[in-house]
C-alpha cells in the first residue's frame, strides 16, 4: 500500500471490522514481557527524535510508557481484563426507558493513538433481564480501553449489552473529541462527533425521540 493511500485511510476513518483487528496470537506474551518489549521500542523512537535518555527526566519514560499501554490505555484489548457482569432477572417488572447517561469515554484514534474524549448515553427498556447500574460504566470503559474508531465502539457496546440483556431494545449514543482533528490536520479545535446506534424498538422515532429528550441533546432526533 503506498504511503498516500494510507494517509487517506487514516484521515476517513474508515474502519474494516465490528470487531477490532487482532491477531490470534495476541495474548500468547505475559504483560510483563510486553512491556518490556514496548519499553525497547519506544528508546528507539525517542532516540531517532533525538531525545537523550541518560537524562533524568527522560530515562524512566520508555517504561512508564509501555506500562501505561498495557495496563491502563489498552487493557481493553485484553478478553481476560473483561469486567463480569450479569444479568438478572427483571422481578419488579420495571418495563420503561432506563437511562445511563454521561458515561465518560477514554480511548484513543486507532490510526493516530491520539485520544478520544466524551461521554456515551445508554439506554435500555428492560424484559426478563436487567443488569446493575455500574456494569454499563464499567462496559463503555472497557471497550474505549483500547485503540478504537468510534463507530465501532458503539457498535460494540450495543451488542455486548443486547445480548447480556436478552433484548434489542438498546441504543447507544457517544459524543466525542478527537485529537487527532484538533491536534493535527485540520486542527479543529471546537468540532465534536456523534455516532448513534440502536435496535429493537428504537427504530421507532417516538422511542429516539423520548431518549434525546431524557438527554436534552435535540439536535440529535
Amino acid at each position: 500500500m503506498e504511503k498516500e493511500e494510507i494517509e487517506i485511510i487514516g484521515d476517513n476513518h474508515i474502519s474494516t471490522s465490528r470487531e477490532t483487528p487482532m491477531r490470534e496470537n495476541a495474548f500468547d506474551k505475559p504483560d510483563i514481557e510486553k512491556i518490556q518489549n514496548i519499553k525497547l521500542h519506544f528508546e528507539k523512537i525517542m532516540e531517532e527524535l533525538g531525545l537523550d535518555l541518560t537524562d533524568d527526566s527522560l530515562s524512566g519514560t520508555p517504561y512508564r510508557v509501555a506500562k501505561m499501554y498495557v495496563n491502563e490505555l489498552f487493557y481493553g484489548l485484553n478478553p481476560r481484563k473483561k469486567p463480569r457482569f450479569s444479568a438478572f432477572e427483571n422481578k419488579y417488572g420495571y418495563d420503561k426507558m432506563l437511562i445511563e447517561q454521561n458515561i465518560v469515554v477514554d480511548s484513543a484514534c486507532e490510526h493516530h493513538f491520539l485520544p478520544i474524549t466524551g461521554h456515551a448515553h445508554v439506554a435500555y427498556i428492560p424484559k426478563n433481564k436487567v443488569i446493575g447500574l455500574s456494569k454499563i460504566n464499567r462496559l463503555v470503559d472497557y471497550y474505549s480501553r483500547r485503540p478504537q474508531v468510534q463507530e465501532r465502539l458503539c457498535l460494540q457496546i450495543l451488542t455486548e449489552l443486547q445480548e447480556a440483556l436478552e433484548t434489542e431494545d438498546v441504543i447507544v449514543a457517544i459524543d466525542a473529541k478527537h485529537q487527532c482533528l484538533s491536534s493535527r490536520g485540520i486542527k479543529d479545535k471546537d468540532s465534536s462527533t456523534t455516532t448513534i446506534e440502536y435496535g429493537g424498538c428504537f427504530y421507532e422515532q417516538s422511542y429516539r425521540k423520548e431518549f434525546f429528550n431524557c438527554l436534552k441533546m435535540k439536535s440529535c432526533q
